[in-house]
């Protein structure tokens, strides 16, 4: 076992040993880790910039002390005195290892750039928002009929538009004399109006105030934050953005958050302060697409999990990090953007937090709840929204309930040894020949397959870097379907497979989809670990999913949902055949996209859906895994590929998985059901 210094990159999770003084550019590129350099390492260009994280890291089993890197150096300095670093930042070509560290390479400086894939969908939303400008005429001043400015402004705002009485807030009282005189005794109230709250005024801009003003409706994920602004006259998305979460430097997944939380002194501070950042950034990036100003943003819906959730408003986690997780609050919150730090919109922006359904089904699957309304569903609808941590929803409108699963990173690429988030360059649709068991696919970037003419000259800018979370679902279900793995998930030799591309890679097996050595490009390979991880993560999403089932008392769905930005992406088919989903006529079996960022939208634009989600969250239903046994019996039952036994019968099929077992083991007996063949519809 290797003494050197342990290197863990996020978010990738590729991590290895190092001697002390390694520079971490260098740690990076033996990796193949994605940090960008153009200068040879000379300090010069700034690309490699990183952000090193200390503390307590118990996912990654180690401690981080505060001289776990060299210290700051003159050619830093020197680039930070000309350019100036980002508080924090180190560059990865002059910061070395001198102790166990945790290494976050931020998008900047990342070449193939995640594509933050939760677009705003198509749908036809109420138009009633909270926010609107109020033109209003106000008497002037007369000394036989003495009054205060405010008063003969609600005096104004009563007769002409019906408002009854409104909060200011002290700034607003500072500025509104000022500008009642420049308009002439004329003036345009920005007012915010939310069902069962007080009318609030929120600016005053002199004469008729023509400019339009926006909301931002935002799903804040584990991985991902994405932002549609919108505008509130017309409810058309003007703009979208997207960037990583800044907090997966402290850990991929949620409980991995919670414990640096625990283990580490004022932790929970710096992961809000970190996540805070990080909208402002997306806010500013949103603001600049659009060619709007900041101050015109006057709205904004927030969607998210519980940990996020509490983060995000400074609430420490921990409760959330053991029975029975409760919640601070699952009440929904409104707030003004001041409140949280949030620089880069109107400072008098309000801010709506939907409710959470419970300790960890959160805000986003009341807002999936809200776009896909299983509770107005006559036929029974199993909604899944896919991500680091699943929400599922089942229901019709007898019940809804709901439960959340804790599916990991592996969906989204990371602990994959080929693994990348969704970036141009990377696998995400595959196929492999049953008889040949030779691979083809396609990368983000190019609608072409890789035996088509004019796939090398497509994908030339941006080469073949890894698999996506897609790609990895597909390459294991081919994989499966060409007899290249067996149930228990265990890859065959040559010999057992057919196939030189499967090679003895350490103690197992491992299946070469792609080698670019040749051009200095990447050796792409899934291996037995990767396997594992994708059972592991479907089989908590299939477990999830069959818990709710037995609660509701049936054997089958009549249709399933995939909601996510991974979700929309995912190949019904594929998600039969590794086991991820209940069985369902494939038909069934749609993409509703990111149906979390849909909701938001929905309560942005539409007041009285604010109201509405609000009574529905109250009549869900909430299954608690952690305490239910029969979680862990569908845990095992599909921890093989698809699984080892189904609880009700398989309708005839086209696809019949090969009868395969590589280790004929008691073990592997055990883990696949007796190698019983399963079949499967497409």
């Amino acid at each position: 076992m290797s003494t050197d210094p342990l290197v863990v990159f996020t978010p990738s999770g590729k991590r290895g040993h190092f001697p002390v003084g390694t520079p971490i550019l260098t740690a990076a590129r033996q990796l193949g880790v994605d940090l960008d350099s153009v200068c040879g390492g000379r300090g010069i260009c700034s690309k490699c910039q990183i952000t090193p994280s200390y503390g307590e890291f118990p996912k990654h089993g180690v401690t981080v002390k505060e001289d776990a890197l060299s210290e700051w150096n003159k050619v830093e300095q020197r680039y930070d005195d000309k350019r100036g670093l980002t508080p924090g930042r180190r560059l990865g070509c002059q910061a070395t290892v001198q102790g166990d560290i945790v290494i976050d390479v931020p998008p900047e400086s990342q070449v193939h750039r995640q594509v933050v894939r939760k677009r705003a969908e198509a749908r036809d939303i109420t138009l009633n928002p909270t926010t609107r400008l109020c033109y209003v005429e106000v008497q002037e001043p007369d000394m036989h009929d003495p009054s205060g400015d405010l008063e003969r402004l609600r005096d104004a705002l009563r007769d002409q538009w019906q408002v009854e009485g409104f909060e200011i807030a002290l700034p607003i009282i500072s500025k509104m004399q000022p500008v009642l005189r420049k308009g002439g005794w004329t003036v345009t109230c920005l007012l915010h109006e939310a069902p069962g709250r007080p009318t609030r005024l929120l600016d005053l801009y002199p004469g008729l105030h023509e400019n339009s003003i926006y909301g931002l409706a935002i799903d804040l994920g584990s991985t991902t934050i994405a932002a549609h602004l919108c505008d509130l006259a017309t409810g058309e998305v003007v703009a979208s953005s997207g960037l990583m979460n800044p907090q997966i430097r402290f850990g991929e997944d949620l409980m991995s958050r919670v414990s640096y939380a625990m283990m580490n002194a004022g932790g929970d501070q710096e992961m809000t302060r970190a996540v805070r950042d990080g909208m402002n950034e997306l806010f500013r990036n949103i603001v600049t697409d659009a060619q709007i100003e900041a101050h015109q943003v006057v709205d904004a819906v927030f969607v998210c999990n519980p940990v996020m959730h509490h983060l995000f408003l400074g609430i420490d986690p921990f409760e959330l990090g053991q029975a029975p997780f409760a919640l601070a609050t699952a009440n929904s919150m409104n707030l003004a953007a001041s409140e949280l730090d949030l620089n880069s919109i109107h400072p008098s922006a309000q801010i709506y937090l939907l409710p959470c359904i419970a300790g960890h089904v959160g805000a986003d699957a009341a807002a999936v709840a809200l776009s896909e309304a299983p509770d107005k569903s006559q036929d029974l609808v199993l909604v899944v929204d896919v991500g680091t941590n699943a929400e599922i929803l089942l229901g019709n409108t007898d019940k809804v309930l709901a439960c959340s699963s804790p599916t990991g990173p592996a969906f989204e690429g990371a602990q994959i040894s080929s693994g990348q988030r969704a970036a141009p360059g990377a696998i995400e649709r595959v196929q492999i020949d049953p008889v040949t068991k030779e691979p083809r696919f396609r990368v983000i970037g190019s609608d072409l397959w890789s035996d088509e003419d004019g796939f090398a000259e497509a994908i030339a800018t941006t080469g073949i870097s890894g698999i996506c979370g897609s790609g990895i679902i597909e390459m294991v279900a081919e994989m499966r379907m060409a007899g290249i793995v067996d149930g228990p998930g265990l890859i065959g030799n040559p010999e057992q497979t057919g196939t030189e591309r499967c090679f003895l890679d350490g103690r197992t097996y491992s299946y070469k989809v792609w080698d670019g050595s040749a051009d200095g490009g990447p050796v792409i390979t899934v291996t037995n670990r990767d396997i594992r991880e994708i059972q592991m993560a479907k089989a908590a999403l299939y477990s999830g999913a069959r818990l709710l089932m037995d609660k509701f008392g049936v054997d089958t769905v009549d249709r399933i949902v995939l909601a996510g930005a991974f979700g929309a992406h995912i190949s019904p088919k594929h998600a039969m055949v590794l086991g991820m989903i209940p069985d369902c006529e494939l038909d069934k079996v749609t993409s509703a996209g990111n149906a979390a960022g849909t909701g938001a939208r929905i309560a942005l634009l539409n007041s009285k859906a604010r109201t509405e989600i609000e009574e529905t969250v109250r009549a869900i239903h909430k299954i608690e895994t952690a305490i239910e046994p029969r979680f862990q019996e569908h845990f095992v039952n599909a921890s093989a590929i698809p699984n080892s036994a189904e609880p009700f019968p398989i309708l005839a099929t086209e696809v019949t998985l090969p009868d395969v077992n590589f280790n004929t083991g008691a073990d592997a007996a055990a883990a696949s059901g007796g190698g019983r063949r399963r079949r499967r519809r497409s």
